[in-house]
């Protein structure tokens, strides 16, 4: 089992010192414990094993339903912590924070930015940023020393090796995770609070609310330092992964369908067939429409009618997979009393191969990128949108080299309005 293991603490010339560290026993095990301690000494205090109930309600869920991120805890020293005064909340530089708040805390990071503020700005994580906690408790013996207990905030960056997600075992950031998005957890602490920065603003996002716009810090995800486990993320359009709220989403128009569809989905959709159709070398060249009326206004004549040419093909009637013979059904001659005889052809076929490929073959061949350097696609936020195709062939000449499609629902196939 996983156990919590405190956040390293800023270096010696910077850390505000703090006496305090948790557990988390067993309660099944303490309680043993407990039973042969009282009979060796009825005068030695038990230190109290509390339960915190967690703060934090998941929108989505763990493999145990019953998973509800309660823990129970211990603080040592425990007479110590216990002999504070608990408070609901504290000022500090002229800021008031109160228990159940965010609040910003300072890590090697951020000193040393605030300590060599003329250095060039380098490229950094997320997790670089000041880190962000969740108050429980505040205690205090005087205005010197003051401490908070809380529950820490992930950056996506900090999920640690072995984070179950869904199936998969995975680390740090997903493609899912935006930028501003934080991933509650039950990893407790206690901190001094002067290494308290500022006050955090931080919302639970509902995935299921469509209209919902995430403009500052957020969660919606829970993970369970015990399992090391992520709660489920709402899944979305044909690929079934989570939305990226920093990415676009494409509603399907058909009421019956109304999915929502990741943007890279259908541009590699569009990709895909883009390539099927024109492979390396075939230029793009658009259909043209003809807008030409016929004379007189009049329609062209079916093959059965009189008067027509007869241009279309015999019907075939088309035996299930696996037979090698085609039957010519008895078709009449326009003009003509005589029947065609019965006959068949035979179906020349390549070597014999399996059945239907597996579900993994289809996916592995959908999700192949062959059009990379040879087209890119966006798609363009118009009523109705479309994705506009360009061909970056530089050695196929003719065509056009940009050019629009409509964009079509990957899940029912209804053109998107």
């Amino acid at each position: 089992m996983a156990t919590a293991r405190k956040r390293p603490r800023p270096d010696e010339d910077t850390q505000a010192e703090c006496p305090f560290t948790v557990s988390h026993p067993d309660p099944n095990e303490r309680d043993k414990k407990a039973k042969r301690r009282r009979q060796e000494s009825e005068d030695q205090a038990m230190p109290k094993l509390s339960l915190q109930v967690s703060p934090f309600s998941p929108m989505g869920k763990f493999k145990d339903p019953n998973n509800n991120m309660d823990r129970y805890y211990q603080i040592h020293p425990y007479q110590k912590w216990m002999d504070m005064t608990r408070y609901n909340s504290f000022v500090l530089n002229g800021v008031k924070y109160y228990s159940e708040g965010f609040i910003f805390v300072a890590n090697n990071s951020t000193i040393e930015r605030q300590k060599n503020p003329g250095e060039a700005q380098q490229s950094r994580q997320k997790s670089d940023d000041d880190w962000v906690a969740r108050i429980l408790e505040i205690r205090a013996s005087d205005e010197h020393h003051v401490y908070a207990r809380v529950y820490w905030m992930y950056w996506p960056d900090e999920l640690p090796q072995g984070t179950q997600d869904g199936k998969k075992s995975v680390r740090g950031r997903q493609s899912y995770h935006g930028q501003n998005e934080l991933i509650a957890s039950n990893h407790m602490d206690v901190i001094n609070v002067v290494s308290v920065t500022a006050k955090a603003t931080v919302h639970q996002w509902d995935e299921s609310n469509e209209d919902e716009i995430q403009q500052a810090l957020y969660w919606r995800q829970a993970f369970d330092i015990r399992s090391m486990e992520l709660s489920s993320a709402l899944p979305r359009c044909k690929c079934n992964r989570p939305e990226n709220p920093d990415n676009q989403l494409i509603n399907c128009s058909n009421s019956e369908c109304r999915k929502w569809l990741h943007d890279d989905c259908l541009v590699h959709d569009a990709l895909v067939k883009t390539f099927k159709r024109l492979g390396a070398h075939t230029p793009h060249k658009p259909a043209r429409v003809k807008t030409e009326e016929l004379e007189g206004g009049q329609r062209p004549l079916s093959p059965s009618e009189s008067g027509a040419a007869q241009t279309a093909q015999q019907s075939i009637d088309v035996k299930p997979e696996g037979q090698q013979t085609i039957k010519l059904g008895d078709v009449e001659s326009s003009g003509s009393t005589a029947k065609a005889e019965n006959r068949t052809i035979p179906i020349v076929t390549g070597p014999k191969r399996k059945g239907r490929p597996r579900k993994s073959e289809l996916a592995e061949a959908s999700n192949t990128k062959s059009y990379e350097g040879l087209f890119s696609a966006v798609i363009n936020d118009t009523s109705p949108p479309v994705v506009e195709i360009r061909d970056l062939r530089e050695n196929v000449t003719g065509g056009v080299k940009t050019w629009t499609e409509p964009v079509y629902c990957l899940l029912c196939s209804s053109e998107i309005q």
